[in-house]
């Protein structure tokens, strides 16, 4: 039976918090995405059940073009696209690469919830709103009164599953030089210049990601059984 040599996990402890403040900065990437994502997507998937042809049409357009892009080619044009300085107020700010790589996560997100939405609303049935108008209620009234609130439990699964999907999808951020958990990681072991590090720091780095998205995704199975219409 192979000996496991101690100092190879004295090393990987030693690194640890080094690689644990750059997945502080995947969770902050993740929470900033899906509440902008969110924003958008709510947004987007109400364009889509739109009265309006053009804001139906253009609302559609967008919604399938970034849902099907790759997550990574979006990240890209963000990244390289955004301004690197900002001017305001007389004053130049640095646009971080980091908050240039959340607005590209957030892209993704939301495309993906406007379908959620999209697909929730279609999923009350069509008797509530002709109900509601035989009642006397205008469409925003029904809409924000009666069929959204319907909704917000059917969402809530799978918009947590999206934000699972997001925490593991962060670490593409390290290829256009955000110094995240991955970065740090493949920075931890090019400093030591040994291979023995690798795959206990990758190890590691995938233990991570999973006790922080394992319950994520937990939770929102026990949502959907909760909430799963009779």
């Amino acid at each position: 039976m192979p000996v496991i040599d101690a100092s190879i996990f004295a090393e990987v402890l030693r690194w640890l918090p080094f690689v644990l403040w750059g997945f502080a900065l995947n969770i902050l990437m993740s929470a900033l995405a899906i509440v902008v994502g969110t924003a958008a997507g709510t947004l987007l998937g109400l364009g889509q059940i739109s009265i309006l042809p053009t804001v139906r049409g253009a609302s559609r357009i967008a919604t399938q073009l970034f849902r099907n892009a790759p997550w990574l080619v979006l990240l890209f044009y963000c990244i390289f696209l955004m301004p690197y300085t900002v001017t305001a107020f007389g004053q130049t700010y640095n646009v971080p690469s980091w908050l240039r790589a959340t607005i590209g996560f957030s892209v993704p997100v939301a495309a993906n919830l406007s379908e959620i939405v999209r697909g929730a609303i279609g999923s009350v049935p069509k008797g509530q709103w002709e109900a509601a108008e035989a009642l006397g209620y205008g469409r925003m009234a029904i809409l924000f009164r009666i069929i959204l609130p319907q909704c917000v439990t059917r969402m809530l699964p799978p918009w947590m599953n999206l934000y699972a999907l997001l925490i593991t999808a962060t670490p593409l951020a390290s290829i256009v030089g955000v110094e995240e958990a991955l970065a740090r990681t493949q920075a931890a072991i090019q400093s030591q210049g040994s291979s023995d590090l690798l795959i206990p720091m990758y190890l590691g780095l995938l233990l991570m990601f999973f006790l922080y998205a394992y319950p994520i995704a937990r939770i929102s199975n026990a949502f959907e059984r909760r909430f799963r219409p009779v």
